[in-house]
């Protein structure tokens, strides 16, 4: 199957949903490259950087998971590199 890299940048306004919010990222573990998360104490948010390479309906649900989280904001910026066929084990 073809997958993508892509960036989900995701805006907490809400500390309750964080321990959804890292269950639904744990859930989609394997397709995350690496992940950065900034809390902006002065504005009362923290902001997440998530690099993701899987499957654009993959990426499409993680982000819609976490966009539907209640305080939660995603948005997700797919990279132009071509298309890569998952490796079979």
């Amino acid at each position: 199957m073809e997958t993508r890299v892509a960036l989900i940048g995701i805006v907490v306004e809400n500390p309750n949903a964080v321990e959804r919010l890292n269950g639904i990222l744990h859930q989609y573990g394997r397709y995350i490259i690496g992940r950065m998360g900034l809390p902006y104490a002065k504005r009362r948010v923290s902001i997440i950087s998530v690099a993701v390479d899987a499957p654009a309906d993959v990426i499409s649900a993680m982000s819609g998971k976490l966009g539907s989280l209640p305080g939660v904001s995603t948005k997700a910026i797919y990279s132009k590199v071509p298309a890569a066929e998952e490796e079979t084990p």
